[in-house]
């Protein structure tokens, strides 16, 4: 299996990637990919991007070699764990506030004994061989939890949410949370961290 992305981000390596709101065909993960991109983070939450066209963006990704992500819709989108099955190496959740919340996306997108994950081998994710034993412990190793904190209140919370185990990446989103601190799209602003 293996996941670059998150095995350069623990090496201290920068990761390079493109979020699409727009543009998803297919032959798009092989024009990133052939950029030089490591990853390549579809939006269901903004973007036009259901769950079938995911699927078949993800296959397209996989197959031209860039690590495949997804932006879910919602923390309430469950189960969260469904585009993992589909294939993608990484999701990111938006509106994350507290530790609490945080833990509980992590136990839904992580095997027992780190989580609850329900179990489906042989399908996409697994390139359709389902493995031994280790296959989900790596799984779990391979897969890229990102929080996104977008809200004043997940700043309150930062340490807790950043101390869950699990969590690969708080990500930062700023036109959310400009607007959550009253200061929409002021990113010099001395209130923007």
């Amino acid at each position: 299996m293996g996941n670059r992305v998150k095995e350069k981000l623990q090496a201290g390596e920068v990761v390079l990637g493109q979020m699409l709101l727009e543009l998803f065909t297919p032959g798009i993960a092989s024009i990133l990919a052939q950029c030089g991109l490591d990853f390549v983070l579809y939006d269901m939450e903004h973007g036009r991007c259901d769950i079938g066209l995911v699927a078949g963006l993800i296959a397209a990704a996989r197959g031209a070699g860039i690590v495949p992500l997804v932006r879910v819709p919602d923390l309430g989108a469950l189960p969260l764990s469904r585009v993992l099955d589909l294939g993608a190496k990484g999701v990111m959740v938006p509106r994350i506030e507290t530790g609490e919340q945080m833990r509980e996306i992590v136990a839904q997108l992580k095997y027992a004994p780190a989580g609850r994950r329900g179990v489906a081998l042989g399908i996409a994710h697994d390139d359709y061989s389902a493995g031994g034993p280790s296959c989900l412990g790596e799984a779990n190793r391979d897969t890229l939890v990102i929080g996104l904190l977008e809200t004043a209140r997940a700043f309150e919370n930062l340490e807790a949410i950043v101390a869950t185990p699990g969590v690969d990446v708080a990500w930062i989103g700023h036109y959310d949370l400009t607007t959550s601190l009253g200061i929409p799209a002021q990113f010099d602003h001395p209130l923007f961290p």
